[in-house]
């Protein structure tokens, strides 16, 4: 089958042929891919920032955010059957471990992560488990939310999370409106009835935010804090979630951030410099947001399937990902790049 695969970091992706995955164990599954969701993380992946902490032997095929057509599936599998639509989990978890056991199978101690340290979806077919698969409903197709199983699992995985403390009337500021932002704004705006303050440097993406929800758009030209405060009352937002992580943003975040508020990072690139006595002083919290569970997964799939979660999508075929990452790296995607073999 034909892979996209990491050759080297610095270097580009390099397409061949390597084989199709097989049935080896009694829960696999093998998805043929219908769509493939390109991630920054991919684009930090090709930079190294991945190498020591995954530890993957190179070449490898990336892809993290896939959905597709069940193609086979082992001896025991019964939640799935050949040619069901399911969108896949990005990781596979062993359901006997302590996080597994408590549905926490993000922290699972004997996970892999197909994209990350074993082959992707950047390909035509991919081998995950029964634990990684989510049927999807009939209306929805799997190139159009491949990239709600990273992407928009993360984004929900955080605003479900800020959800659960936020009031009718609360103000929640929203950094970031791009690939995992827009998808966050859809899942507060149906599940909270928070004012939602969206803040972003690119002013089409504010425009997006606000056709899809939010109730302010604050285009991020150098005073984007004191707009924020203005929209607030001075007070700050009870909760800030902060979807880009870099280039200032961690800064703006706290500084938006009410007295005992909730500050989620998502985004990640730069450090938080806050001084603990300002933590201390004015009880805020700064959590942090990995991807979601698998039952968070089913969630957003509920909502997709609903229409409440939509997922704006350019898309590509296979052969040219290198477009793909191109248009990612230099801003030119509003939503997800998705890569349909």
């Amino acid at each position: 089958m034909k892979a996209a695969q990491v050759v080297g970091y610095g270097e580009p992706l390099r397409m061949a042929d390597v084989p199709t995955p097989k049935i080896t164990s009694p829960y696999d599954v093998i998805v043929k891919i219908g769509g493939a969701g390109v991630c920054r993380t991919d684009l930090h992946i090709l930079e190294g920032q991945w190498a020591e902490k995954s530890g993957v032997t190179l070449p490898y095929t990336i892809g993290h955010e896939n959905a597709g057509w069940v193609h086979a599936v082992g001896s025991a599998v019964t939640n799935v059957a050949e040619g069901d639509k399911v969108i896949v989990h990005p990781l596979i978890t062993c359901g006997l471990c302590r996080a597994c056991r408590f549905g926490d199978d993000v922290h699972c101690e004997q996970s892999s992560f197909p994209g990350i340290d074993t082959a992707g979806g950047y390909a035509e077919y991919l081998k995950t488990s029964a634990r990684s698969v989510v049927r999807i409903d009939d209306s929805l197709e799997p190139s159009d939310v491949a990239a709600l199983a990273d992407a928009g699992l993360t984004a929900y995985h955080a605003a479900a999370k800020a959800a659960r403390g936020l009031r009718p009337g609360d103000r929640c500021a929203v950094i970031g409106a791009g690939g995992l932002g827009h998808i966050g704004i859809q899942v507060l705006k149906a599940t909270t009835a928070a004012e939602l303050i969206v803040v972003d440097r690119n002013p089409d993406a504010v425009k997006l935010a606000v056709a899809i929800g939010a109730d302010h758009g604050v285009v991020a030209e150098g005073g984007q804090v004191e707009e924020v405060l203005e929209l607030t009352g001075g007070h700050g937002a009870e909760v800030v979630i902060d979807f880009v992580g870099e280039g200032g943003a961690t800064a703006d975040g706290v500084a938006m951030l009410r007295r005992a508020g909730d500050y989620h990072v998502v985004g990640y690139g730069e450090n938080i410099n806050v001084p603990t006595i300002d933590i201390i002083s004015t009880e805020i919290n700064l959590i942090g947001n990995l991807v979601g569970s698998y039952n968070d997964l089913c969630e957003l799939m509920v909502l997709a399937a609903r229409g409440h979660v939509q997922l704006h999508t350019a898309k590509y075929p296979l052969e040219r990902f290198q477009d793909a990452l191109d248009d990612l790296d230099a801003g030119r995607i509003r939503g997800r790049a998705i890569l349909v073999p």
